[in-house]
């Protein structure tokens, strides 16, 4: 068992999103965060660093938005829905406009084909977290 689910589970009320949605996101934004830093900086160690700055941009934009996320999510204390909902929206446009970037250059740079799938991992486990809500 992760120790987000424990942490999670171990919350004393009822969680705002059903338990399996809520910790899939969580997790699925840290590790999204993680590849697209680490992605950021696998393109300035790139011979051709200049034609990767939209990446490096759009690398940093994600992994932010996705922190930012997984910090709200693994609040249970009287969320405000209407943040939250804005804040799965915004970090799945984040996820899915970083994904597409990376997807342009999986041709050359195995870290962004890394990255463009944790993207769209992430972008995915947001639209079901949402959706779970609804």
């Amino acid at each position: 068992m992760s120790s987000t689910r424990q942490m999670v589970e171990a919350y004393p009320g009822d969680p705002f999103a059903p338990v399996d949605e809520l910790v899939a996101c969580i997790e699925a934004c840290l590790a999204c965060a993680q590849a697209c830093t680490a992605c950021a900086d696998a393109c300035l160690g790139e011979e051709h660093v200049a034609d990767l700055r939209a990446c490096i941009r759009s690398d940093a934009d994600c992994a932010d938005v996705c922190t930012a996320t997984a910090a709200v999510l693994s609040r249970q204390t009287e969320p405000d829905l209407r943040v939250v909902a804005a804040l799965l929206e915004a970090c799945a446009v984040a996820c899915g406009q970083c994904a597409a970037e990376c997807e342009q250059h999986v041709g050359m740079h195995e870290h962004c084909r890394v990255c463009a799938e944790a993207c769209r991992r992430c972008e995915a486990a947001c639209r079901a977290l949402l959706a779970s809500m609804a």
